[in-house]
């Protein structure tokens, strides 16, 4: 299967170890000031046998595109992954890779004293110390790899979440080449991002989208690539990027 990865060779952050770690669909690419590999993989595994087991014994969990009732009763990465549902109106799915990259992050910094940042397949958590350019990775788009959002030191965690139409094998409705979000819950950045890409199918549609996300709580900014149109609201500083666009599989 093709998957875009070449972005992970440009995204060192100087001063902490990579790693990687993978269970099935679930892809991490995590960095931190210590190397917490064989943790990473147990709480990976943690956080799907919870969505797995909780699954196998509530039919239509996985496949639904709309929200389910939140159960107060659910492991918390399924719980995470239902409420960020319910306010972006999508199916509890559309926040997996959000809510696995929050579980891990979270792990990860009660294990460490320093900066933590995971990616999940182009959903990150991020624990920051000091500022980072989060680059936006559009596939063919003219503007892929060109742009990055900067990123503040924050006291507490932040999740940059995309969805595409274009690049990836997750499910989206719409055509956008990215739909970036930015949020202090992962998982809600997550679903966000897949509800903001549902909407965009042509170039027109891309006021629509952000004035959709505009009314969702939670929400500090959206980024949206069409082509070679480019959509932003919120309080975000984009730069521009050079970097070297490939396809790695």
């Amino acid at each position: 299967m093709e998957r875009y990865r070449s972005y992970r060779s440009v995204t060192a952050r100087k001063g902490l170890v990579s790693f990687e770690t993978s269970c099935k669909e679930t892809d991490l690419h995590i960095q931190a000031d210590t190397n917490l590999e064989k943790d990473a993989a147990a709480w990976v595994i943690e956080a799907r046998i919870s969505i797995e087991e909780y699954a196998r014994n509530n039919p239509g969990f996985l496949e639904s595109f709309a929200p389910l009732p939140v159960d107060a009763f659910a492991p918390p990465v399924v719980r995470d992954m239902m409420e960020s549902a319910e306010v972006a109106g999508v199916g509890p799915m559309a926040a997996v890779a959000g809510a696995i990259a929050c579980h891990v992050g979270t792990r990860c910094v009660e294990r460490t004293s320093g900066e933590v940042i995971v990616e999940n397949g182009g959903d990150i958590f991020l624990w920051l110390k000091q500022p980072v350019t989060i680059a936006i990775w559009a596939g063919s788009s003219p503007l892929s790899g060109r742009i990055g959002i900067r990123v503040a030191a924050s006291a507490g965690p932040l999740g940059i979440c995309t969805s595409s139409g274009t690049v990836g094998h997750s499910r989206s409705l719409g055509t956008s080449d990215a739909a970036t979000v930015v949020s202090e819950s992962v998982a809600l950045a997550d679903a966000v991002a897949t509800a903001t890409g549902n909407i965009v199918r042509r170039s027109d549609d891309l006021d629509h989208a952000l004035e959709k996300v505009q009314d969702i709580p939670g929400i500090l900014a959206c980024v949206i690539v069409k082509g070679k149109k480019l959509g932003i609201w919120g309080n975000i500083e984009l730069v521009p990027l050079k970097m070297a666009r490939k396809k790695f599989v």
